[in-house]
């Protein structure tokens, strides 16, 4: 069993299609069951469908109202929630900053399960495109591919939720794409990317130790023009309400838990989960990020392979915020088709296979097990996949053994 382990022979083509299927299939039953047993919007847990974009829909309804700074504070924002849907029970926050405002506006010109249901398929299909993109002339097969795509389990995750992380696995895997063939398109990528600031430390700093020059300006402009229209639409008073909702985020949200420990796949909630105070799980999470930077200039410096340098920096992107959610491991999805399409070439290192496997199913478990156990399933498998990212981009070719 060891040894099928280490060779990933246990990966064999039959369980390469059948877990898929069968993913597939309890995501399919899912949204048929939720769907059915909804009334008026709302689903059967006595939240909206797609609960996390109620909030999302809430807020662009605010800015067309005038009121471009209520999302940011918290009762305001509740009570506008509580107006519009039915809630027994949970209300959602507004951690964006003001750029997120406008596509938050414009979906809300919509009814809700109308722009609900065009924020998912819109950046579902630019998340498939980037995919395939990527796993262009690997040799897989693309119905292949496009299954394994489909069923990666953080899809049911972000679908449930309503969430983003669709788009930010998309910008992620397109930035990165592009980095060589286009990099001033990288650069716009990487800057639509501000709307996650607790993302923005580990990218930068590859960027800069790379001296990628021209997608770093292109990111700059970019974000300057994006800066100045939020202020021209928004107004200064959405920064100020932005930067005053930062305390109670950090407060909260992140060192309280008001999201839940068990959703938050970072050192820092595990610590917390586990029973740290604060301040050991803030030491515990700076630890961390000082090791994964240190690791990622080492890898930024060297000659690898760039697809395995963006495996690494957006894995290092993970595991250097205290604030990541399951949904935003579908940023897992453009690292494991870098690192499949790197391998299929190269062939790959023992255990590098299962180390994929264990990410890809890591979304699956992570939150069910934590509110079982406080066992950090997801933080595991970034760190195991960052590990092997960095062990595989720098090992000799002639010493991988055949794929």
């Amino acid at each position: 069993m060891w040894s099928s382990i280490k060779s990933g022979d246990w990966l064999t083509p039959e369980r390469l299609r059948n877990y898929p299927l069968i993913v597939l299939a309890l995501l399919a039953l899912a949204i048929i069951g939720a769907v059915a047993l909804s009334n008026n919007r709302m689903g059967p847990n006595g939240l909206p469908l797609g609960s996390d974009f109620s909030q999302v829909w809430i807020a662009g309804k605010e800015v067309i109202a005038g009121a471009p700074e209520a999302p940011f504070y918290f009762d305001r924002h509740s009570a506008a929630q509580r107006r519009e849907f039915p809630l027994t029970d949970g209300v959602f926050g507004w951690h964006y900053p003001p750029f997120f405002l406008a596509p938050a506006a414009a979906l809300a010109h919509l009814p809700y399960l109308q722009a609900l249901a065009l924020s998912q398929l819109s950046t579902f299909a630019v998340y498939l495109l980037v995919i395939l993109a990527i796993m262009k002339n690997t040799g897989v097969r693309l119905s292949v591919t496009l299954l394994t795509a489909v069923a990666f389990p953080a899809v049911a995750i972000n679908l449930g939720h309503g969430q983003n992380g669709f788009l930010t696995a998309a910008l992620l895997g397109a930035g990165f794409h592009w980095l060589d063939r286009a990099p001033r398109a990288a650069g716009a990528a990487f800057a639509l990317l501000v709307y996650k600031p607790q993302f923005g430390l580990s990218l930068p700093l590859a960027l800069l130790v790379e001296r990628r020059a021209r997608t770093i300006v292109a990111a700059v402009l970019v974000l300057a023009v994006m800066g100045a229209a939020s202020v021209m639409a928004f107004g200064p008073g959405s920064w100020r309400a932005f930067f005053d909702n930062l305390h109670f985020t950090q407060r909260v949200v992140i060192e309280q838990g008001l999201t839940g420990f068990e959703k938050i796949q970072s050192v820092f909630a595990a610590a917390r989960h586990m029973g740290a105070s604060v301040s050991t799980a803030w030491t515990c999470q700076a630890a961390t990020t000082l090791f994964v930077l240190a690791a990622l200039v080492f890898l930024s410096r060297s000659t690898a392979d760039s697809r395995a340098k963006a495996a690494g920096t957006i894995l290092a992107t993970l595991l250097t915020t205290p604030y990541a959610l399951d949904y935003d491991l579908m940023a897992l999805a453009p690292v494991i088709a870098f690192l499949v399409s790197h391998g299929m070439e190269t062939k790959f290192l023992p255990y590098e296979k299962t180390a994929l496997a264990v990410a890809y199913a890591a979304p699956l478990f992570a939150r069910p097990v934590a509110m079982v156990v406080p066992f950090p399933i997801g933080v595991i498998a970034l760190l195991l996949l960052f590990a092997s990212t960095i062990r595989h981009a720098f090992a000799p070719q002639s010493d991988a053994p055949e794929a």
